[in-house]
């Protein structure tokens, strides 16, 4: 792997963005994102991405998305599919999972994309997170599916739903 940027987050923002060094360098690039804390509880963390110098972020995505859950009195152990954080031709955020925001609740977790620059074929992305949700439950999710362009992407945001990211660390690896 090879570091290519660092965004840390240290007080509220609206979004994380990587707006460079997304190109033909890598086939693969890995988007780790580290204790995200963000300021509404219940709201979905995720991403979008964009071409060129497009600003828009909302390309056509389609995902699945599931969750294994586990609260922390050893009740509730689940593992479900998530209809409504997957996408068919959307082009909203693709939601990585719903942290809380209490003082102890996070996401974390890595997203793979690869071959963004291909003009020949969709990208296909993959991302585990592992967060704390309201009230003590621990949550591993997996979302996977393609954004539909043969145009390379040249962008990712992060971001909350709604409200702001409060914390966090997001790195972007290239891999040789």
């Amino acid at each position: 792997l090879k570091l290519l940027q660092t965004n840390t987050i240290s007080s509220g923002v609206s979004n994380s963005d990587f707006t460079s060094s997304i190109d033909s360098t890598y086939k693969e690039y890995i988007f780790k994102f580290i204790n995200i804390h963000i300021a509404t509880g219940g709201q979905n963390f995720g991403f979008q991405a964009d071409t060129g110098t497009n600003t828009n972020y909302n390309q056509t995505i389609t995902s699945t998305f599931f969750e294994n859950v586990h609260n922390e009195d050893g009740s509730g152990a689940t593992l479900s599919y998530k209809t409504a954080k997957d996408q068919a031709q959307g082009t909203g955020l693709q939601s990585l999972g719903q942290p809380g925001d209490n003082n102890d609740a996070s996401i974390s977790g890595t997203l793979h994309l690869f071959d963004p620059s291909s003009a020949t074929f969709v990208k296909h992305f993959l991302a585990t997170t592992n967060l704390n949700e309201d009230g003590g439950t621990q949550s591993n999710n997996f979302c996977q599916g393609y954004i539909n362009t043969t145009t390379a992407i040249t962008r990712i945001r992060f971001k909350a739903s709604s409200g702001n990211i409060d914390s966090g660390v997001i790195k972007m690896y290239g891999v040789l």
